[in-house]
């Protein structure tokens, strides 16, 4: 299934409705299609942010250039080009670009061949999210353990919420020992949702990551890194308690700008696998025919202004055990987070 993994999405794409005429080929349409072919790839030699982070792992984008070309000029209707120019993008391994049409949606899948590490039967049932959850803005939440533990899953950062909200939840997890903050498979969003979230969880200032932006069209031409500072939530409850933060290859954009920003705050662990990465910030252009392509167009740094685009490693590295899951229902990262909260391991 195809996915577009957004942080903010400008572009909304129409119903299409086609008849066959549409798609013919017509000899007056190569010169268009090479004229798209330039404008896309041009348009990413001179705005696309990371190629010179990615230099030794994707192709040389003048290769890349040559070779598609070739591809174009055999192309025999709009869906053959916008095959080659997704397979051309792809090349970039990036999930914030895609290519957008009337017809399809192109997108990177970034975590192919990992493994999944969330059952969302498993996590439905009583024993995490089935009875007696609640739910408020993007968050669900309970108490597992007797009560000793507190479990907030978070599955998207679009979902907005209020400081009063937050507070509510944390408060109702006062008694608790410790706190679980589930985000795996959490596509990202809104990044001001991730300043908002860490806000609760520091007691002081906290420089957690820095903003480049492309100031020209050459592949290193960046701005000075901006910084950004999260503050403690203003008259807001600050959990105090140790905090486990469930992450694996789906967190993504703004859920991975949230790992790197709430790792190393002294009370916070990341438990599970490496994050899907996304350190880019999307922006957008229109092609001559009207499709709009999608691209990583600044790029977030970490709060040592080290890049992250492929992902952020966990203190805990723990994969879901499905023979576990699938026999007795149990989420074994979520067990884990609960024995090292209640004391069971050290």
């Amino acid at each position: 299934m195809k996915k577009i993994f957004v942080g903010i999405l400008v572009a909304v794409v129409s119903t299409f409705v086609a008849c066959d005429d549409d798609l013919k080929y017509d000899m007056d349409t190569v010169y268009d299609y090479e004229t798209n072919f330039e404008f896309l790839w041009k348009e990413f030699d001179q705005k696309y942010s990371l190629f010179g982070y990615k230099k030794d792992s994707i192709k040389d984008w003048n290769a890349v250039h040559d070779e598609y070309l070739r591809y174009v000029r055999n192309c025999k209707n709009e869906v053959e080009l916008f095959d080659v120019l997704a397979a051309m993008l792809n090349e970039l391994k990036d999930g914030h670009v895609n290519l957008l049409s009337s017809f399809d949606i192109s997108s990177y899948d970034f975590e192919d061949n990992y493994p999944s590490d969330i059952d969302g039967g498993v996590l439905s049932n009583d024993r995490y999210l089935g009875k007696n959850s609640r739910r408020s803005a993007g968050f669900k939440y309970k108490t597992l353990r007797d009560g000793k533990v507190g479990y907030i899953r978070y599955a998207d950062f679009n979902e907005d919420f209020t400081s009063s909200q937050l507070d509510f939840i944390l408060n109702s997890f006062e008694n608790t020992d410790g706190l679980i903050i589930d985000v795996r498979s959490n596509y990202g969003g809104a990044v001001k949702n991730v300043d908002d979230l860490v806000s609760h969880f520091v007691d002081e200032p906290y420089l957690a990551y820095h903003t480049i932006y492309k100031k020209g069209v050459g592949h290193f031409d960046f701005s000075s890194p901006v910084s950004n500072t999260i503050y403690p939530a203003n008259n807001g409850v600050i959990y105090r308690k140790p905090v486990y933060v469930l992450v694996d290859r789906g967190c993504f954009s703004a859920t991975n700008c949230f790992a790197f920003s709430i790792k190393g705050l002294p009370r916070v662990t990341l438990l599970g696998g490496k994050t899907g990465g996304g350190a880019g910030a999307p922006m957008v252009t229109e092609l001559p025919n009207g499709w709009t392509a999608r691209f990583s167009g600044t790029i977030l740094l970490d709060k040592d202004k080290q890049i992250t685009e492929f992902g952020v490693d966990p203190d805990i590295e723990l994969h879901l055990d499905k023979d576990l899951a699938d026999s007795q229902g149990l989420d074994n990262i979520i067990e884990t987070a609960c024995d090292y909260i209640v004391g069971v391991v050290k």
